[in-house]
């Protein structure tokens, strides 16, 4: 037990029953990158504030830069300190540290793998080995093949287990996603590789399962005799923020929809498991993509929209347009933004539109699923000062503030019967008395204890791939410009039209 007294984490009670994860040895590829320094590193810091991560863990960072041990610690230390939920405690950091290790080696050369073996094999470290690919998704295969030929990618005894985590992005479209998924089987089983995907360890994003299934009063209302009508906005005040080199080859469709946005229709869409495990949830979810209803040509024309913003305010500071931005090409048709209607033909949803929009450059940084109700099927109230009433909306917030609001009507206190449209609301911050943790703590914590519920599976990958890339195809085959919007707006017009056509209205945030 450490003799520093723990921060006690709000909602950890929610992971009572879970088991600390065994000891085990923890290789980050890429850790002198962006994503460990403000991501990993923190997450690790808070799960042994925590008390989940133990100091019979070792870390170990592997990257080109030419570091050693002290400078390595030093580094992750800063990144801690600028980027953790919690200002570090120097006696937890110690701790931390004193188990935090680099090598310097290029992914390509295999005689570094076989030292690698040779060090993390030894009698110091923990023969449970998690790798976590943090790197350009071009070394994804090349990482993988160099652990197998060095015998790193199946553990040493039936006690012992290995593990691979991989960043998104999973490919560049459905062919390159396949191939993908048949490099790592090469060399490792399914069962295995834990594919993550951050939004899905967010709280409001795990709590849609909660919501729904631990809660009798709403998944009766949960089908298309109630609900109108589902929008999901992912919506970004920021502009390419320095990547335009990638994010040029890849557009809001690839960055955002394929992975985050239809893991979130896959979530409220799907049928109740029949178990909370992980292939159970994730079946139901394979399920809901395959329920889709695929994009013919003509229809990525009649239900997808795609712009690129202009140059415009936001919070009062003009900002560049997307072509203008560093990096991007002076001819790009990569979208900066999409919105698209999505049918789902099962039983639970035909006939219920989903509306997905994401951008770059949009009015505020806000994501949140708006699930809105039919409205009653009898007017009762048309001779009263409230002819009209709006339906019951339910929102589901997930950054920046986390939490639920229903909206519903109420009289308004007086004789007249008039009727007010109030909201009931639920935030994570004020309900527990603290900020949830980080996604990468609870899907690093996943990952370490084997529960992959949280993790895209291969056929998930695919079937998201299966849909994107009809849309892309789409997109290839259309002429004329591309559409625009004034950055510091909610989008183009051909979006608004996109969703009046069935007599709808895109929600403010």
């Amino acid at each position: 037990m450490m003799d520093t007294v723990l921060q006690e984490n709000p909602l950890k009670e929610g992971l009572g029953g879970r088991r600390r994860p065994d000891p085990f040895t923890f290789v980050i590829f890429g850790a002198a990158g962006d994503l460990a320094h403000r991501k990993l590193f923190p997450a690790l810091y808070n799960l042994m504030v925590d008390n989940w991560l133990g100091t019979d863990c070792r870390i170990i960072g592997v990257a080109r830069r030419p570091y050693d041990d002290g400078e390595f610690r030093r580094e992750v230390a800063q990144a801690i300190e600028e980027h953790s939920r919690r200002k570090p405690d120097p006696a937890i950091l110690n701790r931390l540290m004193e188990n935090t290790r680099y090598v310097t080696a290029d992914f390509n050369d295999q005689d570094q793998y076989q030292s690698l073996r040779e060090q993390i094999t030894g009698p110091d470290f923990p023969k449970n080995y998690l790798f976590y690919l943090a790197t350009p998704p071009a070394a994804y295969p090349v990482i993988a093949a160099h652990l197998g030929a060095v015998g790193l990618a199946h553990a040493e005894s039936p006690e012992h287990w290995v593990r691979i985590i991989v960043e998104k992005p999973f490919g560049h479209d459905l062919e390159s996603a396949v191939a993908l998924n048949h490099q790592l089987h090469q060399v490792f089983d399914e069962s295995q590789i834990y594919r993550i995907d951050h939004y899905l360890g967010k709280e409001t994003v795990q709590n849609i399962l909660v919501f729904r299934f631990a809660n009798g009063i709403f998944e009766p209302l949960w089908t298309r005799q109630y609900i109108d009508n589902v929008q999901i906005t992912v919506a970004e005040s920021l502009g390419v923020a320095g990547r335009g080199s990638y994010y040029d080859h890849a557009g809001a469709l690839r960055d955002m929809v394929q992975n985050h946005m239809l893991q979130l229709v896959s979530l409220i869409a799907m049928e109740p498991p029949v178990a909370f495990e992980a292939d159970a949830v994730r079946d139901e979810k394979v399920k809901v993509l395959r329920s889709i209803r695929p994009f013919s040509t003509r229809d990525v024309a009649d239900y997808t929209v795609r712009a690129q913003y202009e140059a415009g305010s936001i919070d009062g500071e003009m900002v560049p347009g997307y072509l203008d931005e560093p990096d991007i090409a002076s001819d790009s048709r990569t979208e900066s933004y999409v919105a698209m209607r999505l049918l789902i033909d099962n039983w639970r949803w035909a006939g219920v539109p989903f509306y997905l929009r994401t951008g770059k450059r949009l009015a505020k940084r806000a994501t949140e699923i708006a699930i809105q109700f039919k409205t009653a099927p009898h007017r009762f109230f048309q001779q009263t000062e409230t002819p009209e009433l709006s339906p019951n909306l339910l929102t589901l917030k997930i950054q920046p503030d986390e939490g639920i609001s229903l909206r519903f009507g109420a009289k308004v206190p007086g004789p007249e019967i008039r009727v007010r449209t109030v909201n009931m609301e639920f935030l994570y911050g004020t309900s527990f008395a603290g900020a949830p943790p980080e996604a990468y703590e609870r899907l690093l914590l996943d990952a370490m204890i084997g529960d992959s519920t949280l993790f895209t599976r291969k056929d998930e990958v695919e079937a998201a791939w299966t849909l994107v890339s009809s849309i892309l195809h789409g997109w290839q085959r259309a002429r004329g410009p591309i559409p625009t919007y004034e950055s510091g707006t909610w989008g183009p017009e051909e979006a608004d039209t996109l969703i009046q056509q069935n007599g709808f209205h895109w929600r403010r945030p």
